[in-house]
């Protein structure tokens, strides 16, 4: 049976990935069924967690950053009572305690734990010390100082009580892992705790609801999945748009500094040229744009552009290959 080619498809896929799958793996199975050539996805989901992964193919993957430095949403689930290693259901049991909090007292520990705070990484992380993934180290029985990194808690809210396994949500900043903040508000009850559950609803402006599963992407045709991916600019949908001519057009796609005309000054801008055409980024600044990501262009074609202007994997060519996470477990979680 002869291989189905793979394309150079442009565009991202919210999918809900399911639970016990990693990241890459769910990411290499969507690139088959969408028969994509190059593919990326926006931040590491523990086997252990659902919901929402972004996946970028072609193009888009230039883009994937701005959602890596995004705020996320989380809904999780903790153990009261039980730490463990890897301060989640994965790891073995520390200490059991006996749990005796009502939800008062435990809404009371959520109120202190928001806002910006210093968080230590766990050692079972994929952060590598001299070239190694902590993870490494954690499994030889190797414990290293990890340096405290800023993060912001912005919600942190009871969404369902239970005695033993409470419910939150968990609205933060990149780089935040939530086993960590399990780990804390146990600490800060006095009885312990783990990250039992997690289910990830929002990344950046993208959220859960529109997500498709593996197994609904699997039952379309070729076309119907293709169909799901939102195009590529949708990454950096809430910058700026500045729109050129064709002439300047021309310029910009050969990386040519351009007379910014009116518009505002700004680190970022998305570029866009005759058609709707999606050319880059930008930088506007002392009257002048100067391009700091590039697109690659075929030549115009009317029916390259949607209805709304907005570019959908169409007249983009593959131009550059980008890092697929084969990182194993617990990153961002």
């Amino acid at each position: 049976m002869r291989r189905a080619q793979a394309d150079p498809l442009d565009g991202v896929l919210a999918l809900d990935k399911p639970l016990g799958m990693s990241s890459n793996q769910a990411l290499q199975t969507a690139r088959r069924l969408l028969q994509a050539r190059k593919a990326g996805h926006t931040g590491t989901l523990d086997p252990l967690a659902s919901g929402l992964l972004p996946l970028c193919f072609g193009e888009a993957t230039k883009f994937s950053a701005d959602l890596l430095d995004a705020d996320k949403q989380y809904e999780a689930r903790l153990h009261l009572g039980v730490t463990t290693t890897t301060a989640d259901a994965e790891g073995e049991v520390l200490e059991e305690r006996p749990v005796a909090i009502d939800p008062a007292a435990f809404e009371a520990v959520l109120a202190r734990l928001r806002g910006p705070q210093l968080q230590v990484p766990p050692m079972h992380s994929a952060l590598k010390r001299e070239g190694r993934p902590l993870y490494e180290l954690a499994r030889a029985g190797i414990s290293v100082e990890r340096a405290a990194r800023p993060v912001v808690i912005h919600r942190l809210e009871l969404l369902h009580w239970d005695p033993v396994q409470p419910c939150v949500l968990v609205d933060c900043s990149k780089g935040t892992y939530v086993r960590v903040l399990a780990q804390d508000i146990g600490a800060a009850l006095g009885c312990g705790a783990h990250l039992a559950g997690l289910r990830r609803t929002r990344v950046g402006h993208l959220h859960l609801g529109p997500a498709v599963t593996l197994e609904a992407l699997a039952a379309l045709d070729l076309g119907g999945r293709r169909a799901l991916l939102l195009a590529p600019d949708t990454l950096v949908g809430s910058l700026p748009r500045v729109d050129l001519d064709a002439p300047a057009s021309a310029r910009f796609a050969h990386g040519q500094r351009l007379a910014a005309g009116g518009a505002a000054p700004a680190a970022r801008v998305r570029v866009y040229g005759a058609g709707g055409r999606l050319l880059g980024l930008a930088r506007c600044q002392d009257g002048w744009l100067e391009a700091l990501r590039l697109v690659a262009q075929e030549e115009p074609n009317e029916t390259d552009a949607s209805a709304d202007g907005s570019t959908q994997g169409r007249g983009i060519h593959d131009a550059e290959i980008t890092r697929q996470d084969n990182a194993p477990l617990h990153q961002e979680t």
